[in-house]
């Protein structure tokens, strides 16, 4: 609780400290298994991480999942080292795993294609077949492609209010105030985003909330529920493994390919550093098969 409460005044964001505790919980129980006894901090040593970090590689853990574990290990180090319970972090010299970098998964033009397809088809089927449930088939239609033309993280879309967004006749913009960091940032929206969200506004019910996108008894709607519109979503396009992520990952992919800047996406993504940007210049599986292919020509 003492860790939970030095992460929350570092101002890490909730997602991050729920994994962090999550992860320290791991390394005690590990180290209970290995020792033979419960952790104690005084015991701690680097030697102990690189045993856990050769356990965790020898388990086939991928060198991301390694170094995010280790990465939580570092702060709780120094939260320890703050406190005066340590005289020093033992984590804090233990290497990182070195890897390949991979590209994240996104989906490709037709996959993206087909992804709005079956969204229009749902609506269409919906409005014919199920009146009562049109209305929430619209909200989660609009959800699905403003996430696949914003590049929104998940938490954004479900924390924008309705003065978020602005539509006008041939532009518009949504502001997100909750980003990653509590950075803010403006978003340009492009026609489909622009003309699914007017539709659902126009029949959005009257609720004492400001949110933007809101469940069947006017709450604001929840993570889950978007996860569940882009899983029906990208079922009904023949798709797998598709999340909320994969579509902000559409996104950015989709801006480099078409030549935009990495600075602009960047700006778009709400990313500090470039170099997180940098992964979607990665090739991709589709990128590789592409460019063998050419030696068919």
């Amino acid at each position: 609780q003492a860790f939970a409460g030095y992460l929350t005044e570092q101002d890490r964001s909730p997602v991050t400290i729920r994994g962090y505790i999550s992860d320290i919980r791991i390394y005690a129980a590990w180290s209970a298994r290995a020792k033979g006894e419960p952790f104690r901090l005084p015991d701690w040593s680097a030697s102990d991480m690189r045993a856990y970090r050769q356990s965790l590689s020898e388990a086939g853990a991928r060198p991301h999942t390694i170094n995010r574990k280790l990465a939580a290990l570092v702060a709780y180090g120094h939260w320890a080292v703050q406190t005066g319970k340590l005289a020093h972090n033992p984590a804090l010299n233990v290497r990182n795993v070195e890897s390949v970098p991979l590209a994240p998964k996104w989906l490709d033009k037709c996959q993206r294609a087909a992804l709005v397809r079956a969204v229009e088809n749902d609506l269409r089927l919906a409005r014919q077949r199920y009146p009562r449930l049109w209305v929430m088939r619209l909200r989660d239609a609009a959800m699905v492609l403003t996430l696949l033309n914003t590049g929104l993280r998940v938490g954004e879309l479900c924390a924008l209010q309705l003065n978020d967004v602005q539509i006008g006749e041939r532009k518009g913009s949504l502001v997100v105030r909750s980003g990653k960091g509590q950075k803010q940032r403006t978003i340009p929206l492009n026609g489909p985003a622009r003309q699914l969200l007017n539709e659902w506004l126009a029949v959005r019910p009257e609720v004492s909330g400001e949110a933007l996108f809101i469940g069947q008894r006017g709450e604001r709607v929840g993570v889950r529920s978007v996860q569940r519109a882009v899983e029906r979503a990208a079922t009904a396009a023949g798709l797998q493994n598709v999340s909320p992520h994969t579509l902000r990952h559409s996104f950015a992919k989709a801006l480099l390919d078409e030549g935009v800047t990495l600075e602009k996406v960047a700006a778009l993504l709400g990313h500090n550093s470039l170099n997180t940007t940098r992964i979607y210049t990665t090739p991709g599986e589709r990128d590789l098969e592409e460019a063998v292919a050419k030696l068919e020509d």
